[in-house]
């Protein structure tokens, strides 16, 4: 994890300089801008930094004029409250990961560390509680209850704020929801990187939820996420990194960042059939709407 906030060398999109460990090549600017509504910053991919400011001018080189940085845990949410104020391209969201409250809560540090990230939430251009949710993919036994306490603290606090929700959902989808319903979700909720397939997506068209995907609508495999799409309300739907992991295809396994998201618009737009500049210019009206304006 990277967290300074000083400018490092960039090895721009194209360079050779690290081998096949190193960015992809740009892709063909979007004929509309759009949105990363989900990237990391401060991470490091495959050992390369990057400062806020070279991240953000490459994305914006190919159409994607904006982000939002996403936090974890408090080291990364305080690095979220910073990176914010540092260029108006950014805005932010901070939380514990799901698999982060268990370690928080063994260390008798849970309830403090909720109380911080509720005071970093009122940083104006923070606009999202996130990332949260349940994951028990990595967290089984007694952290899965801290996990679904920290889950609905999350929930309280984004409701409380009038924030949006970002959610993260591995192998939890039906446990999500039920928590969703029974603690009354915020009116914002997105499902970051969603992997769901249709019965997800159907209950997110339904409640009015985001579907926010990323590149593994592109993978091979990924039939669940391009069924899920073919049925989502284009109102619902946003487009990601989680940058530095997740790159679509064709680069998958190299480092990833918000200049790689027109290569995942573009198969959503040929997943669904739509005109390419049409679903840009929604994917922008949905993301300003899940989380105002980025001016």
């Amino acid at each position: 994890m990277c967290n300074s906030l000083t400018p490092v060398p960039f090895r721009a999109p194209g360079s050779d300089g690290a081998g096949r460990q190193g960015y992809p090549p740009a892709p063909e600017p979007l004929p509309v801008p759009v949105l990363d509504n989900h990237t990391h910053l401060d991470f490091a991919g495959a050992d390369l930094t990057v400062s806020v400011k070279d991240a953000l001018d490459a994305a914006e080189a190919v159409g994607v004029h904006g982000a939002v940085q996403v936090g974890c845990d408090l080291e990364s949410s305080r690095f979220t409250a910073r990176a914010v104020e540092l260029d108006a391209r950014l805005l932010g969201a901070v939380a514990l990961h799901p698999n982060d409250a268990p370690r928080y809560a063994a260390r008798g540090e849970l309830e403090d560390a909720l109380a911080e990230i509720e005071m970093l939430a009122s940083h104006p251009r923070i606009r999202a509680i996130g990332e949260t949710g349940l994951d028990f993919f990595r967290t089984e036994g007694e952290g899965l209850t801290h996990q679904r306490y920290s889950f609905r603290r999350h929930i309280d606090i984004a409701k409380r704020l009038g924030l949006t929700l970002q959610i993260h959902d591995r192998d939890a989808h039906d446990d999500v929801v039920q928590v969703l319903r029974e603690e009354g979700a915020p009116e914002r909720v997105v499902f970051h990187c969603f992997s769901g397939g249709e019965p997800l997506a159907r209950i997110c068209n339904d409640e009015g939820w985001y579907m926010s995907f990323a590149g593994t609508v592109t993978f091979k495999n990924a039939v669940n996420l391009r069924e899920a799409l073919a049925i989502a309300e284009p109102s619902r739907i946003l487009v990601e990194t989680d940058a530095p992991f997740l790159t679509p295809h064709p680069h998958r396994g190299r480092p990833n960042a918000s200049y790689m998201v027109p290569y995942t618009v573009r198969a959503m737009a040929d997943l669904t059939g739509s005109e390419l500049s049409g679903l840009c210019a929604q994917i922008t009206q949905n993301t300003v709407r899940a989380y105002g304006s980025w001016d």
